[in-house]
Parts: structure tokens; C-alpha cells; sequence
């Protein structure tokens, strides 16, 4: 992409994106289930998700604690049995003044979080993000960087230049908000292991095919809908400690890979042993020098 939205991440040292994802569905009710039931799509039943263990309950019943932070439009049933905070509903006056909260509410507390662990710890931050079609308001006033922008949520009333100025300014501030996040976790490496993976539900169409938003049907859905971001990042003490290669990994940036990887990869990464567990769906699996031997 031409343009420059996320000039905090560029600089940030160990952070590996990959270039082919793809999700599950192309809206939060379908891909935030699917991606956390274990499931792959073609086989994905949320009949059969909704009355069976997730990733998150299985990461809770093998000891480790599991809170989900919300600041959307909750977990769809994937965090029905684990610790939930709706920080969306807090009146932060720095946050939240214009009448719904800006992501970086999420990392409120995290320090004292961190600070006060006591067991392993898996911490989900379901963002904001760049839901449209209000994209102005997904960001604080002070992080506009593109003008001039749509402010109305009949998107046919705006240029498409205005449409994508505001949707670039919500991946600016998603920038900033990652950024902050891994700085907070690079902090703590000294007394704790940290690591961050980032994965959208969805992606998003500004105009192409004169489709906006998000929600089409996949079969017939666009690339925009479908293609997703995936973002890994992990403390010095962490690659040591659970034994990940990163530069191995660097490897696989344009691998083709999916939502299907999450579940299985995160049972790997976590070393939680589940007869659910598939190596060939883990994303780490080649890249863990003890774990690859075994194999």
C-alpha cells in the first residue's frame, strides 16, 4: 500500500506480518466463533461450536487464567465461560467522551495486570477496530491524519476519497494502539514471558466492485472481505523460554495460512497437550526445534 498507516509498527524490532490470510467468514458473528472453535471453515457448524469446548476453555482447563476484554460488540459465545470485562461500558473521560470508547481503552490497567500476575496468563483484546461505516468515530480527533473525511453512516453520500481517508485513519490509530502495546510488553520481558498475536475477523470493501462495508456472503465475496492481517510479536525471554525461531517464521510470511490456524497454533505455542490438536494446522509447528523433532 502506498500510503503510510502504520508508521509505529515499522519500527518495531522482532514484529512479523504475513501477507496471505485469510478468514473464516467475512462478519464478526461467523469468523469470531470459527476461528476459535477449532473447527476449519468447510466444516464449521455454529451449532456444533456453541455446545462444545473452545480454544479458551480448553486454555483454561489446563491451568492457565483466560480474560477477555471487550470493546465491540462482545465474543459471540466464545468467552461465555471465561473472565469477561466489557470496557466499552466504562465512563473513561480520556477514552471515551464521545459517547462509545476508542481501543485504547483496552490497554487501561495493563501495567498493574501484568505487574500482579500469578499464572499464566492469556489476555484477548477484542477491538473497535475499523468497523464501519462510521470510521470517524473509531478514532480520537487528535489521531486524523488523512482529510478530508466521510462523517456520515450513509457512506453514499461521501466521495470515495473521504471513504478511505477515514478508514485509513482507523489503521493509523490501530497502528498506534499496537505499537503501545507491544512497548508496554517489551517492558515487562524482565519479569514475565510476553507475546502478541494479532488477527482481524474480517476485512473490509471501500467501493471495489461497488461493495462497502463487510458481511457478503463467501462464496461470492470480494478479496477485501476475506484477506486479513496476521501480526506476531514475542519478548526476547519468550523465543528463549518456549524455544520459538522467529527468524524461521520470517520464512513463512507469505505462506498461505487461515483462521483455521489460530486454534491449533495457539495449543502449540501454550505447549497445552489436547487430542484436538492438529500439528499441521500449527503455525509454530516447524519452526520449534524440540517440537519438530518429536514429529
Amino acid at each position: 500500500y502506498t500510503r503510510d498507516t502504520t508508521p509505529n509498527l515499522a519500527k518495531e524490532q522482532g514484529l512479523l506480518s504475513f501477507t496471505d490470510v485469510h478468514s473464516c467468514g467475512t462478519e464478526t458473528a461467523v469468523s469470531v466463533p470459527c476461528m476459535f472453535s477449532g473447527m476449519p471453515r468447510k466444516d464449521y457448524d455454529p451449532r456444533v461450536a456453541k455446545n462444545r469446548e473452545g480454544l479458551l476453555d480448553i486454555l483454561q482447563r489446563a491451568g492457565l487464567a483466560v480474560q477477555w476484554r471487550d470493546n465491540q460488540s462482545g465474543c459471540k459465545g466464545t468467552c461465555d465461560r471465561v473472565q469477561f470485562i466489557d470496557v466499552g461500558k466504562l465512563k473513561d473521560a480520556q477514552w471515551c467522551a464521545s459517547g462509545e470508547c476508542h481501543d485504547e481503552i483496552l490497554l487501561q490497567g495493563l501495567d498493574a495486570l501484568i505487574d500482579h500476575l500469578d499464572q499464566d496468563t492469556v489476555l484477548v483484546l477484542h477491538q473497535m477496530g475499523s468497523h464501519g461505516p462510521e470510521y470517524y468515530k473509531r478514532y480520537p480527533a487528535g489521531s486524523e491524519r488523512f482529510t478530508p473525511v466521510c462523517r456520515s453512516n450513509a457512506l453514499n453520500q461521501c466521495s470515495e476519497e473521504q471513504i478511505i481517508n477515514g478508514y485509513d485513519n482507523t489503521l493509523a490509530y490501530t497502528d498506534q494502539v499496537l505499537a503501545g502495546l507491544i512497548d508496554t510488553l517489551r517492558s515487562k520481558q524482565a519479569e514475565v514471558d510476553t507475546a502478541l498475536i494479532y488477527l482481524s475477523d474480517h476485512g473490509e470493501s471501500l467501493g471495489e466492485y461497488n461493495l462497502f462495508l463487510h458481511g457478503t456472503p463467501y462464496a461470492i465475496a470480494p478479496e477485501q472481505q476475506k484477506h486479513v492481517p496476521l501480526l506476531l510479536w514475542f519478548s526476547d525471554s519468550y523465543k528463549a523460554d518456549f524455544a520459538v525461531d522467529t527468524d524461521c517464521l520470517g520464512k513463512l510470511r507469505d505462506a498461505p495460512l487461515s483462521q483455521d490456524n489460530l486454534f491449533h497454533s495457539m495449543l502449540g505455542l501454550l505447549q497445552v497437550r489436547s487430542a484436538v490438536y492438529q500439528p499441521s494446522l500449527d503455525l509454530f509447528a516447524s519452526c520449534r526445534p524440540w517440537l519438530a523433532a518429536q514429529r
